[in-house]
């Protein structure tokens, strides 16, 4: 191979002068690395015993024939490599012409007489052909040689492309050229060094932080484009005699009971309920069905009004007793206060009010509701207000009580009656109103169908239609939940909306675009943090140190809000009552009533009067507990600063619960809540006192459970 490597090279030196020095070098190395190896050779051939002795006739590096016959030797392996194969740069240990070279010089007498006679025949053809033999030579130094060229063209191309082609022919030419592995990793090392390869790989995680697109809800056209109403209420008042329809008689009862102006909410909704009843309480104009109609505006906003004047009003001409409007709202308490409204405003009309929550007893409220004929029942209530416990109980109880001529169903706080609609409550008011009466015999006059398209045969007779009328301050605007209550071409006022600003290339932005609620105008909000221990003792600062007046607190449960008012009673210096669903009607009346002519300055709640009770006069709203829903904090804040007043909110936040707190109210667009932190140095007068109302109420808790148990 050695021998082989010479001639190769020998050759190019004749063939290429364009490198002389290069070639000269790799000669001298090749000639001294070939003669080390002959010799380490020969060496081990004398240790062996001489078996393995050079003869003058052998493959040995002598300088006569022996040289020559290596040459032609290694000429007879080139030639399938002139042929156009590329087998001389790979690396091989021994190729099969060197093993036939080793057998030769070592058969002196032990080799069989075929082998010799082979190789007597091998050297006579040899030796007659000399001459072709170097013509041979010529041609295949040629061959070689432009081979060499060729790759070493293609080699400096592959070089400026690919660094690890580049790698992989320096390798080739350093295996002809048989150079050191040392030398070898060193200019690969350093050509990685100068040209790294490009790199096509992606790393993952290894990415750019791009704003998230946040993708906005594809609604129905009456809640994409509702009609807006002002959130300002001082600046947007509206005198009650610019309303267009209202009646006398009401324009007088509005002047007697102190109001001169409607609310923003009153003054668009009112007319839009008075167009759908033009034509009294049958269908509406043209003999279509009225829109339904839904309104969410903050709390104090004037909702309860903004239903009562059109429902009276349309009322006023009838003149067959019957249940023409329904009010469904969640509590009590709400229930009465509504109640207590419509009783107001049709004191001398004739139409009767009839409120069934469960505070009288069953046969009372029937006795209320039906009279009992001859032949028949008739109806004694034209407006009812009730909750839905109760009137699914008359609906499916009363003898006599239908709601086949209801004109009007208005559903108050309308986001927590779809919460609670495993009770089935508005179905069951739905299928009242559409049953058919058996006993009416063949008068079918003003008999209601079920709403469907308008043709010639359902357009024959007059109908009484029903239209639904929701209000809440956190109406929801998922379409899904509204879907249940089966609305007719809704329509909603709303004022919750975005303010857009224009820019200077003209396009328009929407400030608080996540704005979801909308809170009391004159609201101003803070937070406390605060430690679990500390929270009575804050509850106490702002009573006692920060003199607040008229303080409505709440908590989370009943059981919480019955020991706080047990501390704060044991510590004295506060007046301060509890309210709740524990306690009867009457004394629930009671403590509302004291609360507002000011004899009671705390009064300590559960959520039971966060729902839209108009408790007067009402200067702080502190949230005890942190409520754990953002509508809930909606309705306990919109307790004070009510019909345009201001007011303050104070939360007492753990410190766990701040992070959360804050994310709550940054989801649902409330930004404008301020940090007010509490010294501990100001609580410490209080400790003494309060470690002994501690006290003070672990024996009165012992008390009462003992009570409960005997």
């Amino acid at each position: 191979m050695a021998l082989f490597c010479i001639n190769r090279y020998s050759g190019e030196e004749e063939q290429e002068p364009e490198a002389p020095d290069r070639a000269r070098v790799l000669l001298e190395r090749l000639q001294q690395q070939a003669r080390a190896r002959q010799l380490r050779k020969q060496k081990e051939a004398q240790a062996e015993g001489g078996e393995g002795e050079l003869c003058p006739g052998g493959a040995g590096l002598s300088p006569g024939g022996e040289a020559g016959r290596g040459k032609r030797k290694s000429e007879s392996e080139e030639q399938p490599c002139a042929a156009g194969q590329t087998q001389v740069k790979k690396k091989r240990p021994r190729g099969p012409s060197e093993d036939r070279a080793g057998s030769e010089g070592s058969a002196d007498g032990s080799t069989p007489s075929k082998k010799k006679k082979e190789n007597r025949r091998k050297s006579k053809v040899l030796q007659e052909r000399p001459e072709s033999d170097s013509e041979a030579d010529i041609k295949q130094h040629e061959n070689r040689s432009n081979f060499k060229s060729k790759s070493s063209k293609k080699t400096k191309r592959d070089e400026e492309t690919e660094g690890v082609e580049t790698r992989e022919e320096e390798n080739s030419e350093g295996a002809e050229g048989n150079q050191s592995p040392k030398e070898e990793l060193s200019l690969a090392a350093s050509e990685e060094e100068a040209k790294p390869p490009p790199s096509s790989l992606m790393v993952l995680g290894d990415y750019d932080r791009k704003p998230v697109q946040k993708v906005q809800p594809f609604l129905p056209h009456w809640l994409a484009q509702p009609k807006l109403v002002q959130k300002c209420i001082k600046d947007n008042l509206f005198p009650i005699g610019d309303i267009p329809g209202l009646h006398p008689r009401l324009l007088k009862k509005l002047q007697v009971n102190g109001i001169e102006s409607f609310f923003p909410v009153q003054a668009e909704v009112i007319p839009a309920i008075l167009q759908s009843a033009s034509n009294g309480y049958l269908l509406g104009q043209g003999g279509y069905r009225p829109r339904d109609i839904c309104v969410s505006a903050p709390t104090g906003s004037g909702k309860t009004l903004a239903f009562v004047i059109p429902i009276v009003q349309v009322l006023l001409d009838r003149v067959v007793c019957q249940v023409r409007a329904l009010v469904v709202l969640p509590t009590k308490e709400l229930a009465q206060q509504v109640s207590k409204v419509f009783n107001i405003y049709t004191d001398g009309t004739g139409l009767k009010v009839v409120l069934i929550t469960g505070q009288k007893s069953f046969a009372k409220e029937q006795e209320m509701l039906v009279q009992k004929k001859v032949t028949s029942y008739c109806s004694l209530a034209d407006i009812i207000v009730a909750t839905p416990g109760r009137l699914t109980d008359h609906i499916n109880q009363t003898p006599g009580f239908n709601l086949t001529q209801l004109r009007f169903l208005i559903i108050d706080e309308a986001d927590r009656m779809i919460d609670d609609m495993h009770q089935n409550c508005l179905n069951q008011i739905v299928k009242a109103a559409f049953r058919v009466e058996n006993d009416s015999g063949s008068n079918m006059l003003f008999q209601r169908t079920k709403p469907g398209p308008i043709t010639a045969a359902s357009s024959c007779y007059p109908q009484i239609p029903l239209q639904k009328l929701l209000f809440s301050a956190t109406l929801t605007q998922d379409p899904e939940k509204l879907q249940q209550l089966d609305l007719f071409q809704p329509r909603l006022f709303t004022s919750v909306y975005s303010e857009k600003k224009t820019l200077g290339d003209g396009t328009e932005t929407d400030e608080n675009t996540n704005k979801k609620y909308t809170l009391p105008e004159g609201l101003s909000q803070c937070y406390v943090p605060c430690d679990l221990n500390s929270k009575p003792l804050l509850l106490l600062h702002f009573m006692l140190t920060m003199k607040f007046t008229r303080v409505l607190c709440f908590t989370n449960s009943r059981e919480a809000s019955h020991r706080l008012f047990l501390l704060v009673r044991a510590f004295g210096g506060v007046p301060v009552a509890e309210f709740s669903s524990l306690l009867p009607p009457n004394e629930r009346q009671r403590t509302i009533k004291e609360f507002e002519q000011g004899k009671i300055q705390l009064l300590i709640s559960t959520d039971a009067t966060a729902r839209g009770i108009d408790v007067k006069a009402v200067n702080y709203v502190i949230n005890y507990d942190a409520p754990q829903f953002i509508r809930t904090y909606i309705h306990r804040v919109g307790r004070t600063a009510r019909a345009g007043k201001a007011g303050v909110a104070f939360s007492l936040v753990l410190r766990i619960q701040e992070r959360r707190f804050l994310r709550m109210l940054k989801d649902a667009g409330i930004q404008d809540i301020k940090k007010h932190p509490v010294k501990g140095n100001s609580l410490k007068p209080l400790v003494q006192r309060y470690e002994e109302a501690l006290c003070s109420l672990q024996k009165t808790v012992k008390n009462e459970r003992a009570q409960k148990r005997a």
